[in-house]
């Protein structure tokens, strides 16, 4: 029989400790192999036991090659002591957020409520409809309970990441969450009135107290921290801990100015100039950095969409990227007559462009290619062709993803679903916002030619003009009339350089003039 190893004593407080000893003893004298385990627990807890002699639990077998004996043995039974304690569960009031719901959107606007005040809500229902950058969407709840009240109305909008709605687990809640509400409605009115008075009045509110007693209230527990993006944005640039700024706006957001108070930053206040004669010249120098418009008498100022603003952000970030165009004529006849064919089985001439777009793209994939960060340039895996719809009120860009392994059929069917999708603002994010080549068609206008703006994150847009009877002279100076049609293309030429873009351009024409590819 092997020995078995005993554990030496040890006491842990407030710990439990399970000493494992394994002991293994091979025997090799005798055609029956025989083998002992010997295992000892010991556990031991000055905190927990009244012994400090440690109560063993021990078992060993014999295992042989005819038959299997187990004994097992044990001191006696070891006592423990189980603390319980009392949870009191309090009742919470928890914010339903502005999500973002694509990763361009920085606020959203309320389209409309689909709950009102007093309703109670599951969790996973629909309770708002959200405007985002480029469609409608509906917010769900992650919680169940009572929607409490309402802080963002219909019609107004708010930043990512605000409260826009108080819900409530109980009854009891409603009214302190109703006052919670109106507290951070009466909080925001009195940054824009202070700054109407005269220059003696606005300093007191900076310095009030009632400002930072708001962030408290927004502090009641753990909860998460919401900032604008701009000030996120700051407090990376001056190195501040955004967890450790006190938010003064709305439900304790942090605002910018919160992040440059923390650093130390005095902002710049305009009141010091009101002396005498110094406040016309004051006033001059901002309108020379600004252009000033003659307002027409009758002008009616309209406030850009949500999608409308989103457009102008991204016609704004284009302007950095250095671009070039290049344009190329294609003879249409033998595509036109395809169009024929088709069109009565449901292909319309914007598949026809998107297939023979994304079978170029496969030939030359340094076009489908995209630079986001102005170091690197990333080979796309896909061939998504984003498509430009002009919609009600702005402009979306559908994505056919991965057009290149559809075949025409099953490319014109997912594109009327698209397009019937973003005419009534329910495009989901991936289907919008995944392109990496866009084609813009205003043919169908009788534009015979254009330029498009390339969209920020990809490498080459595609502008076609409208296809139209034109006298073209063949190699032997022969004239003919066919019908043409005016392609341009606008890339980046940080990753695509004018060779790559003349061959890809080739190779789009050959296809379109040699269309019985397409159909394969």
């Amino acid at each position: 029989m092997g020995d078995v190893y005993s554990a030496p004593r040890c006491s842990y407080p407030r710990l439990l400790r399970l000493t494992l000893f394994p002991f293994l003893y091979l025997s090799h004298f005798s055609p029956k192999s025989t083998i002992y385990l010997s295992l000892s627990i010991s556990a031991m807890s000055s905190s927990l036991l009244q012994s400090r002699a440690p109560p063993a639990l021990s078992f060993s077998s014999s295992i042989s090659a005819a038959n299997t004996h187990w004994r097992f043995t044990s001191s006696p039974a070891v006592t423990f002591t189980r603390r319980t304690k009392n949870f009191t569960v309090h009742a919470k009031i928890r914010e339903i957020f502005m999500p973002a719901l694509s990763s361009t959107m920085t606020e959203g606007k309320i389209v409309s409520w689909i709950k009102s005040e007093g309703d109670v809500l599951s969790k996973g229902e629909s309770v708002v409809v959200v405007e985002s950058d480029k469609a409608d969407m509906d917010v769900e709840t992650f919680y169940d309970g009572i929607l409490a009240a309402i802080v963002v109305p219909e019609g107004e909008s708010a930043p990512v990441g605000a409260p826009i709605g108080l819900l409530a687990e109980t009854e009891a809640e409603i009214e302190e969450a109703k006052a919670k509400a109106a507290s951070a409605g009466s909080s925001v009115p009195p940054t824009p009135a202070a700054s109407a008075p005269s220059p003696p009045p606005p300093p007191a509110p900076v310095a009030a107290a009632p400002t930072p007693a708001a962030a408290p209230v927004a502090a009641d527990g753990p909860r998460k921290i919401v900032s604008t993006p701009f000030a996120k944005k700051l407090a990376k640039q001056h190195k501040v801990d955004i967890n450790k700024v006190v938010g003064t706006g709305p439900f304790g957001r942090i605002t910018p100015a919160d992040v440059e108070a923390a650093a130390g930053i005095k902002p710049e206040k305009v009141t010091a100039v009101p002396a005498t004669a110094a406040p016309p010249a004051a006033a001059a120098a901002p309108a020379k950095s600004a252009p000033t418009f003659t307002e027409i008498p009758g002008a009616t100022i309209v406030p850009f969409t949500t999608m409308q603003a989103a457009v102008s952000k991204n016609m704004i970030e284009s302007l950095s990227v250095p671009t070039f165009r290049v344009g190329y004529p294609i003879i249409t006849d033998a595509l036109d007559a395809l169009y024929e064919k088709v069109k009565p089985k449901g292909v319309t001439m914007t598949a026809l462009l998107a297939k023979a777009a994304a079978m170029a793209l496969v030939q030359h994939p340094v076009v489908n290619a995209s630079c986001k960060d102005g170091k690197s340039f990333t080979y796309n895996s896909s061939i998504n062709i984003a498509v430009a719809v002009a919609i009600n009120g702005g402009l979306i860009t559908p994505v056919l993803q991965d057009a290149d392994k559809l075949d025409l059929y099953l490319l014109s069917q997912k594109w009327k679903e698209l397009v019937e999708k973003a005419r009534s603002k329910q495009l989901q994010p991936h289907e919008y916002n995944s392109g990496t080549f866009t084609l813009s068609n205003l043919g169908m206008f009788g534009v015979d030619r254009f330029d498009a703006i390339l969209p920020p994150g990809q490498g080459a847009i595609m502008a076609v003009g409208a296809s139209k009877p034109t006298a073209v002279a063949d190699k032997n100076g022969y004239f003919s009339v066919k019908s043409q049609m005016l392609v341009n293309v606008t890339a980046d030429h940080r990753i695509v350089y004018g060779a790559d873009l003349a061959a890809f351009l080739k190779t789009f024409a050959k296809i379109l003039q040699e269309p019985d590819t397409l159909t394969l």
